[in-house]
């Protein structure tokens, strides 16, 4: 027996180390979680020139809370505007192709940057990102008789229900979205205690079950960030009217290059019905299945 203790002796000291360990990395991951939750490309992004970009207006958003956020306003033909809220990652530049094709289905748009992003002065964080989507959404109001649509894509998704729920468009659309950042996170460091420990959970599950709008919500099939169940329960728990199109072959970044034209088809299906207007410009019922 005293054998036996002496040949074990040397695991408690182990043990005593990984817990160390452990602790060290959980402490490390809750004082850097923002570092690893944005990733903003804070430079300054130009307005881009040419006859492919005729329209496309700076603007400048000023928050509650002091900033002044640069954007891009793109006027449309159509009555209806979508407020683009964007990712986690770098800049509105990034989203400028996307932007394009968008625009060429004839409505208009605001493509939003954070704070942090952009040019912008501040910091991310999720009560500040629902700053600047209030400010977004506060300068098209100035409109009363343009119809606004929201698209939050993956982290933009979250800033998108909340906004929905506070002030409800048309039409909601999420891409690439995720029931909580929470559970993202979970799904990316499975031994941390992720859901205690997050900062900005971006908890979009509950607040979704109020949605009063309809809903299209677009997923890849292959995406590893944002894994597809993650999409589909947000979907499962929002209310009718909704509608899912899963992309398949599309990871999470490349959703609008592998849909191709089907998912720029399902958007236009379902922006004109949102706003009232069929193919041909008559009323059409809101009616979408799932």
């Amino acid at each position: 027996m005293a054998t036996s203790q002496h040949d074990l002796s040397f695991l408690w000291p182990l043990l005593k180390g990984l817990v160390v360990i452990y602790v060290v990395l959980v402490g490390s991951v809750y004082l850097l979680q923002r570092k690893l939750q944005y990733f903003p490309n804070p430079d300054p992004v130009p307005l881009p020139r040419g006859e492919a970009f005729r329209g496309l207006q700076e603007v400048a958003l000023p928050t509650e809370d002091g900033h002044r956020l640069q954007g891009w306003h793109w006027p449309g033909e159509k009555p209806l505007t979508l407020v683009y809220f964007p990712g986690n990652g770098g800049n509105r530049a990034d989203r400028l192709e996307w932007a394009r094709d968008f625009h060429r289905l004839g409505y208009g748009l605001l493509l939003l940057d954070y704070r942090g992003y952009g040019g912008n002065s501040g910091t991310p964080t999720e009560t500040g990102l629902y700053r600047d989507a209030r400010a977004a959404v506060n300068w098209l109001a100035r409109d009363p008789g343009r119809k606004l649509a929201y698209l939050g894509e993956s982290l933009g998704s979250g800033v998108a229900v909340e906004m929905a729920t506070r002030a409800a468009p048309a039409g909601l659309i999420i891409q690439s979205g995720f029931s909580s950042a929470a559970d993202v996170g979970q799904h990316r460091y499975p031994l941390l205690p992720v859901g205690l420990l997050m900062k900005d959970p971006f908890d979009s599950l509950p607040k979704i079950r109020g949605l009063s709008c309809p809903l299209l919500a677009i997923h890849g099939d292959r995406d590893r960030t944002v894994p597809l169940s993650l999409g589909r329960a947000l979907f499962e728990a929002a209310p009718e009217p909704k509608e899912w199109l899963p992309v398949p072959g599309a990871a999470h970044n490349d959703v609008f290059a592998v849909g191709g034209q089907s998912y720029w088809k399902k958007i236009d299906d379902f922006l004109n019905e949102v706003s009232g207007s069929g193919p041909d410009g008559e009323d059409s019922p809101q009616t979408h299945k799932q």
